[in-house]
Protein backbone atom coordinates (compact mmCIF):
# COMPACT_ATOMS: atom_id res chain seq x y z
CA UNK A 1 0.00 0.00 0.00
CA UNK A 2 1.18 3.56 -1.40
CA UNK A 3 0.10 6.50 0.18
CA UNK A 4 -1.83 8.38 -2.46
CA UNK A 5 -3.77 12.06 -2.40
CA UNK A 6 -6.94 10.38 -3.31
CA UNK A 7 -7.08 8.39 0.24
CA UNK A 8 -8.10 11.51 1.22
CA UNK A 9 -10.77 12.17 -1.20
CA UNK A 10 -13.62 10.71 0.57
CA UNK A 11 -13.15 12.92 3.64
CA UNK A 12 -12.86 15.90 1.46
CA UNK A 13 -16.14 15.27 -0.19
CA UNK A 14 -17.45 16.27 3.17
CA UNK A 15 -16.45 20.18 2.03
CA UNK A 16 -15.78 20.45 5.85
CA UNK A 17 -14.72 23.69 6.82
CA UNK A 18 -13.30 21.98 10.63
CA UNK A 19 -12.57 18.58 11.43
CA UNK A 20 -14.34 15.46 10.98
CA UNK A 21 -16.71 15.25 14.02
CA UNK A 22 -18.00 11.58 14.70
CA UNK A 23 -20.17 11.84 17.91
CA UNK A 24 -23.32 9.27 19.59
CA UNK A 25 -23.24 7.00 22.33
CA UNK A 26 -21.05 4.26 23.23
CA UNK A 27 -24.02 1.80 23.40
CA UNK A 28 -27.07 2.12 21.05
CA UNK A 29 -29.71 0.96 24.32
CA UNK A 30 -33.31 2.20 23.78
CA UNK A 31 -34.72 3.51 20.29
CA UNK A 32 -36.07 6.22 22.34
CA UNK A 33 -32.37 7.06 23.74
CA UNK A 34 -31.01 6.96 20.18
CA UNK A 35 -33.10 9.14 18.53
CA UNK A 36 -33.16 11.96 21.25
CA UNK A 37 -28.97 12.35 21.17
CA UNK A 38 -29.52 12.24 17.45
CA UNK A 39 -31.74 14.99 16.89
CA UNK A 40 -29.45 17.21 19.50
CA UNK A 41 -26.70 16.58 17.85
CA UNK A 42 -28.17 17.33 14.02
CA UNK A 43 -27.39 21.01 14.06
CA UNK A 44 -24.00 21.16 14.89
CA UNK A 45 -20.62 20.30 13.66
CA UNK A 46 -21.46 16.62 13.83
CA UNK A 47 -21.18 14.25 10.48
CA UNK A 48 -21.48 10.84 11.56
CA UNK A 49 -23.41 9.79 14.54
CA UNK A 50 -22.00 6.90 16.33
CA UNK A 51 -23.35 3.90 18.45
CA UNK A 52 -22.34 0.84 19.19
CA UNK A 53 -24.47 -1.82 18.22
CA UNK A 54 -22.27 -4.70 19.48
CA UNK A 55 -20.10 -4.23 22.22
CA UNK A 56 -16.91 -6.66 22.78
CA UNK A 57 -16.27 -6.68 26.14
CA UNK A 58 -12.79 -7.66 28.58
CA UNK A 59 -14.90 -10.04 31.07
CA UNK A 60 -18.41 -11.88 30.16
CA UNK A 61 -21.62 -10.83 32.21
CA UNK A 62 -21.88 -6.77 30.83
CA UNK A 63 -23.75 -5.52 28.36
CA UNK A 64 -22.66 -6.64 25.19
CA UNK A 65 -24.90 -4.62 22.61
CA UNK A 66 -28.28 -4.18 21.59
CA UNK A 67 -28.09 -5.97 18.43
CA UNK A 68 -29.34 -6.09 14.88
CA UNK A 69 -32.29 -3.84 16.80
CA UNK A 70 -30.37 -1.08 17.09
CA UNK A 71 -29.55 -0.92 13.22
CA UNK A 72 -33.00 -0.34 12.65
CA UNK A 73 -33.14 2.72 15.52
CA UNK A 74 -29.91 3.77 13.32
CA UNK A 75 -31.88 3.89 9.88
CA UNK A 76 -34.84 5.85 11.77
CA UNK A 77 -32.05 8.29 13.13
CA UNK A 78 -30.68 8.93 9.76
CA UNK A 79 -34.22 9.40 8.55
CA UNK A 80 -35.37 11.95 10.72
CA UNK A 81 -31.83 14.07 11.05
CA UNK A 82 -30.29 13.58 7.90
CA UNK A 83 -26.72 12.96 9.67
CA UNK A 84 -24.84 9.85 8.20
CA UNK A 85 -24.97 6.66 10.42
CA UNK A 86 -21.41 4.58 11.71
CA UNK A 87 -21.01 1.51 14.24
CA UNK A 88 -17.98 -0.88 15.21
CA UNK A 89 -18.18 -4.26 13.25
CA UNK A 90 -16.34 -7.52 14.37
CA UNK A 91 -17.34 -10.18 12.50
CA UNK A 92 -18.52 -11.32 9.38
CA UNK A 93 -22.35 -11.19 10.38
CA UNK A 94 -21.73 -7.77 11.69
CA UNK A 95 -20.69 -6.53 8.44
CA UNK A 96 -23.59 -8.22 6.51
CA UNK A 97 -25.97 -6.47 8.75
CA UNK A 98 -24.18 -3.36 8.36
CA UNK A 99 -24.24 -3.59 4.96
CA UNK A 100 -28.36 -4.63 4.78
CA UNK A 101 -29.11 -1.92 6.70
CA UNK A 102 -27.14 0.52 4.93
CA UNK A 103 -24.82 2.35 8.00
CA UNK A 104 -22.18 4.53 6.23
CA UNK A 105 -19.32 4.14 8.23
CA UNK A 106 -17.67 1.07 10.03
CA UNK A 107 -14.93 0.76 12.11
CA UNK A 108 -12.57 -2.07 13.05
CA UNK A 109 -12.53 -2.28 17.23
CA UNK A 110 -8.96 -2.43 18.71
CA UNK A 111 -9.64 -6.25 19.85
CA UNK A 112 -10.84 -6.92 16.54
CA UNK A 113 -7.29 -5.34 14.74
CA UNK A 114 -4.97 -7.49 16.97
CA UNK A 115 -6.13 -10.22 15.17
CA UNK A 116 -5.79 -10.89 11.15
CA UNK A 117 -7.35 -13.62 11.06
CA UNK A 118 -11.28 -11.60 11.94
CA UNK A 119 -9.49 -8.69 9.97
CA UNK A 120 -9.17 -10.68 7.06
CA UNK A 121 -12.77 -12.12 7.52
CA UNK A 122 -13.78 -8.06 7.76
CA UNK A 123 -12.11 -6.97 4.64
CA UNK A 124 -13.50 -10.78 2.71
CA UNK A 125 -16.83 -9.60 3.43
CA UNK A 126 -16.73 -6.35 2.45
CA UNK A 127 -14.78 -6.54 -0.25
CA UNK A 128 -15.57 -3.44 -2.87
CA UNK A 129 -17.51 -1.64 -0.68
CA UNK A 130 -17.87 2.32 -0.81
CA UNK A 131 -18.70 2.74 2.82
CA UNK A 132 -15.92 4.36 4.79
CA UNK A 133 -14.03 1.90 7.07
CA UNK A 134 -12.23 2.89 9.72
CA UNK A 135 -9.15 1.01 11.33
CA UNK A 136 -8.81 1.46 15.53
CA UNK A 137 -5.35 0.93 16.56
CA UNK A 138 -4.63 -2.36 18.47
CA UNK A 139 -5.04 -2.68 21.70
CA UNK A 140 -1.04 -3.42 21.86
CA UNK A 141 1.31 -0.63 20.93
CA UNK A 142 1.98 -2.21 17.34
CA UNK A 143 2.37 0.33 13.90
CA UNK A 144 2.64 -2.47 11.79
CA UNK A 145 -0.10 -4.27 13.28
CA UNK A 146 -2.24 -1.42 12.73
CA UNK A 147 -1.37 -0.69 9.82
CA UNK A 148 -1.60 -4.58 8.29
CA UNK A 149 -5.33 -3.94 9.28
CA UNK A 150 -5.56 -1.40 6.54
CA UNK A 151 -3.85 -2.62 4.24
CA UNK A 152 -5.83 -5.90 4.36
CA UNK A 153 -8.85 -3.70 3.55
CA UNK A 154 -7.16 -1.80 0.82
CA UNK A 155 -6.10 -5.16 -0.76
CA UNK A 156 -10.12 -6.13 -0.33
CA UNK A 157 -10.42 -3.14 -2.89
CA UNK A 158 -11.78 -0.63 -0.38
CA UNK A 159 -10.46 2.62 -0.95
CA UNK A 160 -12.27 5.07 2.10
CA UNK A 161 -10.14 4.16 4.39
CA UNK A 162 -8.87 5.88 7.64
CA UNK A 163 -7.43 4.74 11.04
CA UNK A 164 -8.48 5.58 14.52
CA UNK A 165 -5.99 6.40 17.56
CA UNK A 166 -7.43 5.06 20.65
CA UNK A 167 -4.76 4.98 22.77
CA UNK A 168 -2.83 1.49 23.85
CA UNK A 169 -3.43 -0.68 26.83
CA UNK A 170 -0.63 -0.79 29.86
CA UNK A 171 -0.13 -2.49 33.18
CA UNK A 172 0.97 1.40 34.42
CA UNK A 173 -1.18 3.26 36.23
CA UNK A 174 -1.37 6.44 34.19
CA UNK A 175 -3.61 8.99 34.03
CA UNK A 176 -5.05 7.50 30.64
CA UNK A 177 -7.28 4.48 30.56
CA UNK A 178 -5.39 3.88 27.39
CA UNK A 179 -1.96 5.84 26.53
CA UNK A 180 -1.85 8.20 23.79
CA UNK A 181 1.87 6.69 22.81
CA UNK A 182 1.59 9.71 20.46
CA UNK A 183 4.76 8.72 18.73
CA UNK A 184 3.28 5.64 16.98
CA UNK A 185 0.57 8.06 15.72
CA UNK A 186 3.10 10.50 14.37
CA UNK A 187 5.24 8.15 12.60
CA UNK A 188 2.02 6.32 11.32
CA UNK A 189 1.41 9.94 9.85
CA UNK A 190 4.76 10.22 8.09
CA UNK A 191 4.21 6.92 6.42
CA UNK A 192 1.17 7.54 5.21
CA UNK A 193 0.37 11.75 5.77
CA UNK A 194 -3.14 11.43 3.18
CA UNK A 195 -4.71 8.09 5.13
CA UNK A 196 -7.09 10.11 7.53
CA UNK A 197 -6.08 10.22 11.26
CA UNK A 198 -8.91 10.60 13.85
CA UNK A 199 -8.37 10.62 17.18
CA UNK A 200 -10.34 8.56 19.77
CA UNK A 201 -10.19 10.98 23.17
CA UNK A 202 -13.48 8.98 24.86
CA UNK A 203 -11.02 5.68 25.36
CA UNK A 204 -7.57 7.30 25.33
CA UNK A 205 -8.58 9.53 28.54
CA UNK A 206 -11.45 7.38 29.81
CA UNK A 207 -12.59 10.19 31.74
CA UNK A 208 -15.11 13.41 30.66
CA UNK A 209 -12.64 15.96 32.03
CA UNK A 210 -10.21 14.88 29.86
CA UNK A 211 -12.03 14.87 26.18
CA UNK A 212 -11.04 18.69 25.23
CA UNK A 213 -7.18 18.39 26.36
CA UNK A 214 -6.45 15.20 24.40
CA UNK A 215 -8.39 16.83 21.35
CA UNK A 216 -6.68 19.59 20.71
CA UNK A 217 -3.18 18.21 21.69
CA UNK A 218 -4.77 15.92 18.37
CA UNK A 219 -5.28 19.17 16.22
CA UNK A 220 -2.13 20.11 17.01
CA UNK A 221 -0.37 17.27 15.80
CA UNK A 222 -2.58 17.73 12.04
CA UNK A 223 -5.40 15.12 13.54
CA UNK A 224 -8.14 15.51 10.64
CA UNK A 225 -11.17 14.64 13.48
CA UNK A 226 -12.76 13.74 16.20
CA UNK A 227 -15.09 10.27 17.35
CA UNK A 228 -16.52 11.66 20.83
CA UNK A 229 -18.90 9.20 23.34
CA UNK A 230 -21.98 11.04 23.65
CA UNK A 231 -25.09 10.77 25.60
CA UNK A 232 -27.99 12.34 27.10
CA UNK A 233 -27.34 10.97 30.41
CA UNK A 234 -24.35 9.93 30.58
CA UNK A 235 -23.91 9.45 34.03
CA UNK A 236 -26.58 6.55 33.45
CA UNK A 237 -25.12 5.30 30.47
CA UNK A 238 -25.29 1.65 30.36
CA UNK A 239 -21.15 1.38 29.05
CA UNK A 240 -18.42 3.72 29.68
CA UNK A 241 -20.66 6.16 31.18
CA UNK A 242 -17.65 7.96 32.57
CA UNK A 243 -16.27 8.81 29.45
CA UNK A 244 -19.37 10.54 27.89
CA UNK A 245 -20.32 13.80 27.29
CA UNK A 246 -23.30 15.31 26.90
CA UNK A 247 -24.59 16.98 23.27
CA UNK A 248 -23.96 20.35 25.22
CA UNK A 249 -20.64 19.64 26.48
CA UNK A 250 -19.93 18.60 22.96
CA UNK A 251 -20.65 21.57 20.95
CA UNK A 252 -19.03 23.52 23.95
CA UNK A 253 -15.82 21.55 22.86
CA UNK A 254 -16.19 21.75 19.34
CA UNK A 255 -16.22 25.54 19.86
CA UNK A 256 -13.45 25.88 22.23
CA UNK A 257 -10.96 23.76 20.42
CA UNK A 258 -8.38 25.84 18.46
CA UNK A 259 -7.85 24.75 14.28
CA UNK A 260 -4.15 25.29 13.83
CA UNK A 261 -2.79 26.19 10.08
CA UNK A 262 -0.35 23.49 8.89
CA UNK A 263 2.42 26.12 8.33
CA UNK A 264 3.26 29.55 7.67
CA UNK A 265 4.83 30.63 4.80
CA UNK A 266 6.10 34.32 6.03
CA UNK A 267 9.74 35.47 5.81
CA UNK A 268 9.79 36.14 9.67
CA UNK A 269 8.21 32.73 10.68
CA UNK A 270 10.71 30.64 8.63
CA UNK A 271 13.50 32.23 10.00
CA UNK A 272 12.27 31.36 13.36
CA UNK A 273 11.91 28.08 12.86
CA UNK A 274 15.40 28.19 10.95
CA UNK A 275 17.14 29.61 13.94
CA UNK A 276 14.95 27.51 16.49
CA UNK A 277 15.39 23.83 14.83
CA UNK A 278 19.51 24.71 14.22
CA UNK A 279 19.71 24.67 18.25
CA UNK A 280 17.72 21.47 18.83
CA UNK A 281 20.24 20.05 15.60
CA UNK A 282 22.70 21.06 18.44
CA UNK A 283 21.24 19.49 21.85
CA UNK A 284 19.73 16.43 19.82
CA UNK A 285 22.92 15.99 18.77
CA UNK A 286 24.71 16.56 22.40
CA UNK A 287 22.13 13.90 23.48
CA UNK A 288 23.77 11.47 21.58
CA UNK A 289 27.08 12.07 22.50
CA UNK A 290 26.22 11.77 26.30
CA UNK A 291 24.25 8.81 25.62
CA UNK A 292 26.93 6.98 24.35
CA UNK A 293 29.46 7.90 27.29
CA UNK A 294 26.66 6.78 29.75
CA UNK A 295 27.05 3.45 27.46
CA UNK A 296 30.83 3.40 27.73
CA UNK A 297 30.23 3.54 31.54
CA UNK A 298 28.37 0.94 31.67
CA UNK A 299 29.97 -1.31 30.13
CA UNK A 300 32.48 -1.09 32.49
CA UNK A 301 30.23 -1.35 35.32
CA UNK A 302 29.32 -5.12 33.15
CA UNK A 303 32.88 -5.51 32.99
CA UNK A 304 33.69 -4.94 37.12
CA UNK A 305 30.13 -6.74 37.95
CA UNK A 306 31.42 -9.99 35.62
CA UNK A 307 34.61 -10.02 36.98
CA UNK A 308 33.09 -9.88 40.34
CA UNK A 309 30.65 -12.78 39.68
CA UNK A 310 27.47 -10.14 40.40
CA UNK A 311 23.91 -9.74 38.88
CA UNK A 312 23.87 -7.51 36.05
CA UNK A 313 20.11 -6.42 37.71
CA UNK A 314 20.55 -4.47 40.79
CA UNK A 315 16.90 -3.30 41.92
CA UNK A 316 18.04 -0.93 44.85
CA UNK A 317 20.15 1.08 42.42
CA UNK A 318 17.73 1.50 39.56
CA UNK A 319 14.75 2.40 41.64
CA UNK A 320 17.39 4.89 43.58
CA UNK A 321 18.60 6.44 40.22
CA UNK A 322 14.85 6.24 38.60
CA UNK A 323 13.21 8.41 42.42
CA UNK A 324 16.04 10.86 42.08
CA UNK A 325 15.82 11.57 37.99
CA UNK A 326 11.92 11.78 38.39
CA UNK A 327 12.28 14.41 41.11
CA UNK A 328 14.62 16.25 39.17
CA UNK A 329 13.36 15.90 35.78
CA UNK A 330 9.71 17.92 37.57
CA UNK A 331 12.06 20.86 38.51
CA UNK A 332 12.77 20.73 34.53
CA UNK A 333 9.81 20.97 33.47
CA UNK A 334 9.54 17.38 32.47
CA UNK A 335 6.41 14.94 33.25
CA UNK A 336 6.67 11.60 35.26
CA UNK A 337 5.77 9.92 32.15
CA UNK A 338 8.03 11.16 30.14
CA UNK A 339 10.82 10.73 32.68
CA UNK A 340 9.87 7.17 33.27
CA UNK A 341 9.62 6.46 29.68
CA UNK A 342 13.46 7.69 28.51
CA UNK A 343 14.82 6.26 31.86
CA UNK A 344 12.91 3.11 31.17
CA UNK A 345 15.12 2.90 27.72
CA UNK A 346 18.03 4.08 28.98
CA UNK A 347 18.10 1.20 31.41
CA UNK A 348 17.07 -2.08 29.29
CA UNK A 349 19.78 -0.35 26.55
CA UNK A 350 22.31 -0.48 29.50
CA UNK A 351 21.39 -4.00 30.56
CA UNK A 352 21.78 -4.56 27.23
CA UNK A 353 25.31 -3.88 26.74
CA UNK A 354 25.91 -5.51 30.30
CA UNK A 355 24.95 -8.73 28.84
CA UNK A 356 27.38 -8.40 25.48
CA UNK A 357 30.09 -7.90 27.86
CA UNK A 358 28.85 -10.95 30.59
CA UNK A 359 28.36 -13.09 27.08
CA UNK A 360 31.68 -12.19 25.49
Amino acid sequence: MENKKEMRKWLEDFNLNHPLVIAGPCSAETEDQVLKIAHELKDSKVSVFRAGIWKPRTRPGGFEGIGEIGLKWLQKAKAETGLLMGTEVATAAHCKLALEYDIDVLWVGARTTANPFAVQEIADTLKGTDKIVLVKNPVNPDLALWLGGVERLHMAGIEKLGVIHRGFSTYEKTKYRNIPEWQIAIELQNKFPDLPLIIDPSHITGDRKMIFEVTQEALDLNYDGMIIETHIDPDNAWSDAAQQVTPDALKQIIKDLTIRKTDDTTDEYSQKMTKLRANIDVLDANLLELLGKRMKVADEIGQVKKDANVAILQNNRWNEILGKMILEGEKKGLTEEFVLRMFKAIHQESIGHQEKIFNA
